[in-house]
């Protein structure tokens, strides 16, 4: 999904005076004048602290933050609650997600949970019709049956309580005071309205939000949402818990999930949902334990299940540890045929084992092992592909052999529209947190007099098993969290002090995305924002591994003589990240093109 690159907001400067004010006393600013806002840059150094996004609004009401003493967390926040205003398809309240936090004080990794959860009505059959058969993706995604328990407001609540130091009020200032004054609509933003037209069309308060007057809306416009600035409003007020999760906006959610408000008239089937208001007071989120794995002198920490991002990009860099990809030793040809495999590999074992925790065993301790992954990387040969699916092996085994020890399955479909934002204090916190929605536009369903999209976030269920012979650990059931591959990461050195934060959109695609960024450093030796822009590879244990166009002809000829056949794509991921460099200054860096580019800005830019 292309990212828009212009945005109604004050100049930058501005911003900062007016949010830093805003924070300090928590007075209403008045509505400002629309010049355009800042141009996008990639990267960014200097002191202070730092924020990347993939919005050039966010990450200035990040930085507000920090300019007004916020920590990394505080900022984490803010520049989520502007990516609902301005990525309303990507990301909002009505969604989830996961966030990974670096603590400078005691120098340690935690992580916060922010799933979505299915109705505890929910059984193996929610996707199936009638006759048992799996709904049509397009069907099963907008309507009621897909909306999950929305987890993003909880995990604002819960980080804040945990690590924070602003009220949630002053926080949602910034976003509240976008919503009510408005972005400039430009020409991407249109085209992925245009792509969601027809869903929008169907739910009367989509298309009155999205569609003003009945119509795209047009570029140069100015696109307000009123009814999201009262919500932030009264999630300012009361917080995100009880806004939320119980009371009148708790009932709206619930009524709009059980009966969609459809327009009379529509041809659409849209089925409603189960959820219920006891659904939304028993939400909460899970304090896990991080993913963890050395890999070159480094320790780097992920999401554990029920993300799968923190496992597999762990197992594919066990997988790799054992071979040297510097340049000097590894061509380029040679580089991406390791981490192509490796990935093909950690995908499979993902496919067999991965699921929600609380419903299924998740061999994690395994599955992270250097046992295992060496078991698994004898696989891999220097001159021959593997074939795809790929079985999986057993991380449970005494002693695991070479050869796979289960059924292959193919690798599900996951919604790419995700975004992510990474955060970094003057203190030395460090924040990497990844939301969504699911797909673009999510539901499509909005829930009335409210300004936000509703997930379809129970679409990253399996519908049925690939194979029923084989045990599927992410089918639907009573409050459980779908399987998901976002994979907020940040790697620490030898004294457990942050070396760098990242995370990405795109599905499945998050992970080989996140793989290979931090290969692109850790071995390439790449600056890190030449590492997210380096053409991708993606290999999820499928025939074809796709690829960029970027990805040179000559380096894809030698890989095809390995055997590899490839799906060429417009683009994989979108990855924002930040880097402590030695000299203590921070750098963030954003995508220079894919999705629109990104926004990487320091409180005080060098020089």
């Amino acid at each position: 999904m292309l990212r828009r690159s212009r945005r109604f907001l004050v100049r930058y400067a501005s911003l900062v005076a007016v949010s830093a004010t805003a924070l300090t006393t928590g007075a209403a600013a008045p509505p400002a004048p629309a010049p355009p806002p800042p141009a996008k840059t990639p990267v960014a150094v200097g002191h202070g602290g730092a924020v990347a996004s993939v919005d050039a609004d966010a990450s200035a009401a990040g930085i507000a933050v920090l300019r007004a003493g916020g920590n990394a967390v505080d900022a984490a926040v803010a520049t989520a609650a502007a990516l609902g205003v301005t990525e309303p398809y990507s990301a909002g309240i009505g969604g989830g997600g996961y966030l990974v936090h670096y603590d400078a004080r005691t120098r340690t990794v935690h992580t916060l949970d922010g799933r979505e959860t299915a109705p505890r009505s929910a059984t193996t059959a929610l996707f199936l019709d009638d006759g048992g058969t799996p709904l049509p993706f397009g069907e099963a995604a907008t309507s009621g049956l897909s909306v999950g328990v929305p987890g993003t407001p909880a995990t604002w609540d819960a980080a804040l309580d945990a690590w924070g130091t602003k009220s949630l009020r002053e926080l949602l200032k910034p976003a509240e005071r976008l919503a009510r004054d408005g972005f400039v609509v430009d020409e991407t933003f249109r085209a992925q309205t245009r792509a969601n037209e027809e869903r929008f069309r169907d739910f009367p308060a989509s298309a009155e939000l999205f569609l003003p007057g009945g119509a795209l809306p047009a570029v140069g416009s100015v696109m307000r949402n009123p009814d999201l600035a009262r919500t932030y409003a009264k999630l300012g007020r009361q917080g995100s818990t009880r806004a939320v999760y119980r009371g009148d906006l708790a009932r709206d959610i619930v009524r709009t999930v059980r009966n969609p408000p459809v327009r009379e008239g529509a041809g659409r089937t849209v089925r409603a949902g189960d959820l219920t208001t006891r659904d939304l007071a028993a939400y909460e989120t899970v304090r896990r334990r991080p993913a963890k794995v050395s890999y070159r002198g480094f320790d780097v920490y992920g999401m554990a299940p029920s993300s799968s991002g923190g496992t597999t990009v762990g197992e594919a860099l066990n997988i790799l540890e054992g071979t040297d990809l510097r340049p000097a030793a590894a061509p380029e040809d040679a580089y991406l045929h390791r981490f192509v495999e490796a990935g093909r590999i950690a995908f499979a074992d993902r496919g067999r084992w991965v699921g929600d925790p609380a419903h299924e065993n998740v061999p994690l301790e395994g599955l992270l092992s250097q046992r295992f992954a060496d078991a698994r990387a004898c696989l891999i040969k220097d001159d021959t592909a593997l074939t795809s699916p790929l079985p999986p092996g057993d991380p449970h085994a005494a002693a695991p052999g070479c050869e796979p020890s289960g059924k292959a399955v193919p690798t599900p479909y996951e919604g790419e529209s995700t975004t992510h934002l990474t955060t970094a204090d003057r203190w030395g916190n460090v924040v990497a947190y990844t939301l969504t929605i699911e797909q673009t536009g999510g539901s499509a369903i909005t829930v009335p007099g409210r300004g936000f999209l509703l997930n379809n976030e129970l679409t990253d269920f399996s519908f049925a098993p690939a194979d029923p012979a084989v045990h599927d650990p992410n089918l639907p059931g009573p409050g459980k969290r779908p399987r998901s591959s976002m994979a907020p990461t940040i790697v620490l050195d030898r004294h457990d002090r942050p070396v760098l934060a990242l995370g990405s959109p795109g599905g499945a695609t998050i992970i080989t995305t996140v793989l290979q960024t931090l290969t692109g450093v850790l071995d390439r030796g790449l600056p890190l924002v030449d590492a997210i822009a380096a053409p991708r590879a993606s290999q999820r244990n499928r025939p074809l591994t796709d690829v960029e166009p970027g990805l040179a002809a000559a380096v894809r000829a030698r890989l095809a003589e390995r055997g590899h056949a490839f799906r060429e794509v417009t683009e994989i991921g979108a990855a924002t990240g930040v880097q402590r460099l030695p000299d203590g200054r921070w750098l963030a860096a954003a995508e220079k093109v894919r999705r629109g580019g990104g926004s990487a800005l320091v409180v005080r830019p060098t020089g």
